[in-house]
């Protein structure tokens, strides 16, 4: 990819400097090679270098803010969010799962409990009494 991405970004003297040979040389002097392709990328867009990086065999892609993640068209198109009634907050959308499987089709049931939303149900799976869990929650145990 280092090859592939040097010519990409119009720095194809990079693949030439001695602290750029190898991946540990560039991991080794990370601070100043992130400093020349900073100053490479600001000469264009995201939208133009993912262009012109994916054309050249570099994977890449945006970095979104959570507003921009769930706008994307893949994100849409690949169900990758899913709604949500959520208690506090009303309707969210949340990750979907990560895998549709077509005999056990995933569903997101739920927004993730509250703390302590579901205290007393476990503690009375567990044997607790309404009694014994009133005391636990009086006594600030839970």
């Amino acid at each position: 990819m280092w090859k592939r991405l040097c010519p990409a970004i119009g720095r194809a003297e990079l693949l030439e400097r001695a602290e750029f040979a190898s991946g540990a040389d560039r991991a080794k002097n990370r601070k100043s090679l992130n400093a020349e392709l900073n100053a490479a990328l600001r000469a264009k867009t995201s939208e133009e270098w993912i262009s012109i990086l994916n054309a050249a065999g570099v994977p890449c892609g945006p970095i979104y803010s959570m507003d921009q993640v769930f706008a994307d068209p893949q994100v849409q198109h690949i169900h990758a969010a899913a709604e949500v009634k959520h208690p506090a907050l009303g309707e969210i959308r949340l990750v979907n799962q990560a895998v549709g499987l077509s005999r056990t089709p995933a569903t997101m049931a739920s927004a993730t409990p509250e703390i302590g939303q579901h205290t007393d149900e476990i503690l009375a799976e567990a044997g607790y009494s309404a009694a014994e869990i009133a005391n636990l929650r009086n006594s600030s145990v839970v």
